[in-house]
């Protein structure tokens, strides 16, 4: 937990007992690397979900280089201390650099996403911290899986837990649903391309984790 600590603020999944020697000054934000120019975010939207069902091609997203996650800030329950269910403030605090994305109604669905791009995108909804969404392959989810797995690695990194479903869109793309271990609200979500190769994650609490277009 100290590691944590010291790159995500604090645990995102529980507490547990600490001693002198665990505590350590926080640091100012969940995140590895200082922002930089780089090419906007690959969150997965419908648009590209749509044009893969029927045959077109989008055009290729770039690779995002912006600032990533510390390891562990994403988890079952939430992004470092911000929990799901919780407010934004609490959301921009954990991540500790400017945040884009205003909703057109208050209590509406929309993305926070990292100045720059990232690869990450928050959701909110009803003012409230609901999501994170991960598209680029060097961000670990929890429990290990990433973008470019397969359904077969899925299923033998999680076992039993994961819950197999039709994407809503493409025939052959699945997504594979996992509950928290730990009995909580939260929710891990991979989505398949139709090669059966993850292009996306999120965890989240439903129903937003279950949105199929986001806030689409």
């Amino acid at each position: 937990m100290a590691a944590v600590l010291m790159g995500v603020l604090a645990a995102g999944c529980g507490p547990r007992p600490v001693d002198d020697a665990d505590v350590a000054p926080p640091a100012p934000a969940a995140i590895d690397a200082p922002a930089e120019d780089v090419p906007p975010a690959t969150v997965p939207d419908a648009a590209a979900t749509i044009a893969s069902a029927t045959g077109s091609t989008p055009p290729a997203a770039p690779v995002p280089t912006g600032p990533a996650p510390a390891p562990g800030a994403i988890a079952y329950g939430g992004f470092g201390p911000a929990a799901y269910g919780g407010s934004v403030e609490s959301l921009r605090m954990a991540w500790g650099k400017d945040l884009d994305g205003a909703p057109s109604d208050p209590l509406g669905c929309h993305h926070l996403t990292p100045s720059g791009g990232s690869g990450l995108a928050f959701m909110v909804e009803n003012d409230a911290f609901v999501r994170t969404d991960v598209s680029r392959a060097d961000v670990e989810a929890p429990g290990g899986g990433r973008v470019g797995m397969t359904t077969a690695d899925i299923q033998q990194r999680y076992g039993p837990r994961v819950d197999v479903r039709r994407h809503e869109y493409v025939d052959t793309a699945r997504v594979l649903r996992i509950a928290d271990p730990a009995g909580g609200n939260g929710v891990l979500v991979f989505e398949t391309d139709a090669d059966g190769t993850v292009a996306a994650w999120r965890t989240g609490i439903a129903p937003q984790v279950d949105y199929a277009e986001g806030c689409s």
